[in-house]
């Protein structure tokens, strides 16, 4: 792990997630994703940070998924060894309290899309494309996108991505509702991190559990979903924070 594949910049409450290969428009090798397990998890368990922003290094691109030399070497074995890892690290970006936001400034295809597709919300440069082509090369996507596609997109949508192998622009990303907002290339980065820090300015303990209630809904049924949002709403009350927040609220409401 000589070489830095994935930086990290702190600033507490935000912390910014960087791919770190434009000279392969940030293709993911095993190396890659070995780096970004250990330093998103230490992101992820650091207490001064409440969001977190993934983006690629240069102008091009977020990732374009796996390195093509990675694919030619991988057998049934390896693949599987690769797509493990690939769906833990998803899996943490989903699971973690924090809320994680992708920025994608160029093309986000294959791995690179699932990455985006296991954030929380997705901002994007008029440069973004996204796609999920692996059908193309005779394969399918190794990390869940079969999974998570069709609970962002429907069915319908996420079958048409999947099947035809089609890439698409980030107006039409934006139009089908699988980018939150569309931005300028210039603004990029200054919005995720606007949008970050808003979101930072709410109670971090309340945002991780309505995350957590969405994603056990998701994965487990309405029924205990909602169940979990009651139990998440009475511990808020185990907290003094709402009872500062409704002060707040109150003296604003007075003036």
């Amino acid at each position: 792990m000589n070489k830095k594949s994935v930086e990290v910049d702190l600033s507490p409450p935000l912390a910014t997630i960087y791919l770190n290969r434009p000279k392969v428009l940030n293709a993911y090798n095993e190396e890659l994703l070995d780096q970004f397990k250990v330093r998103a998890g230490e992101v992820f368990n650091n207490e001064e940070i409440n969001a977190v922003i993934i983006t690629g290094r240069g102008d091009k691109s977020f990732s374009v998924g796996a390195d093509i030399e990675l694919l030619e070497e991988l057998n049934s074995e390896t693949a599987k060894v690769i797509a493990d890892k690939g769906k833990v690290i998803c899996d943490m970006i989903e699971d973690t309290e924090k809320v994680v936001l992708s920025a994608v400034n160029g093309y986000a295809l294959g791995g690179g899309m699932e990455l985006t597709l296991a954030c929380d919300l997705r901002i994007a440069s008029t440069r973004a494309r996204f796609g999920q082509p692996e059908v193309s090369l005779g394969l399918i996507p190794g990390f869940s996108g079969t999974q998570r596609l069709p609970r962002i997109l429907g069915i319908g949508r996420a079958k048409e991505l999947l099947f035809t192998g089609n890439i698409i622009d980030a107006e039409e990303a934006y139009e089908i509702g699988l980018v939150n907002k569309l931005v300028t290339p210039r603004d990029l980065l200054k919005v995720s991190k606007n949008m970050a820090r808003r979101i930072t300015d709410q109670s971090s303990r309340a945002v991780g559990m309505i995350k957590q209630s969405i994603n056990v809904g998701y994965s487990n049924g309405c029924d205990k979903g909602k169940k979990f949002e009651t139990e998440s709403f009475q511990k808020c009350f185990e907290s003094e924070d709402h009872v500062e927040r409704i002060k707040r609220m109150k003296e604003k409401l007075k003036k």
